[in-house]
């Protein structure tokens, strides 16, 4: 797990430093019938990056429900539509075991 971790990681900077390395391709400009060449930009990668997208279909539910369906999929969230509500709402588990519920104000 831990060398997993690490070539993670390795591969992160890999992949960042390349993208530092690469500059935009060059775009040109007419200012009075003469091409200017804009400035290479580097390009910033943050350190996390979204790895995969998920979609699926967010039923309505009450926060209680939410929580089984938390238990029967085995994750440590679940996203559902609060039935109450009508708004989106993210029920979790906390380190200290009990569940906790996330809503939009």
């Amino acid at each position: 797990a831990s060398i997993d971790q690490l070539v993670s990681k390795l591969e992160r900077q890999v992949k960042r430093y390349r993208e530092k390395r690469r500059v935009a391709p060059r775009r040109h400009a007419r200012e009075g019938g003469v091409a200017a060449d804009a400035a290479p930009v580097e390009v910033e990668e943050d350190e996390t990056a979204i790895v995969k997208t998920k979609q699926f279909a967010v039923t309505p539910m009450s926060p209680e429900e939410a929580v089984l369906q938390l238990e029967l999929v085995g994750h440590d969230f679940f996203v559902f539509r609060n039935a109450e509500t009508e708004t989106i709402n993210v029920v979790y588990r906390r380190r200290d075991g009990d569940y906790g519920l996330i809503e939009p104000s």
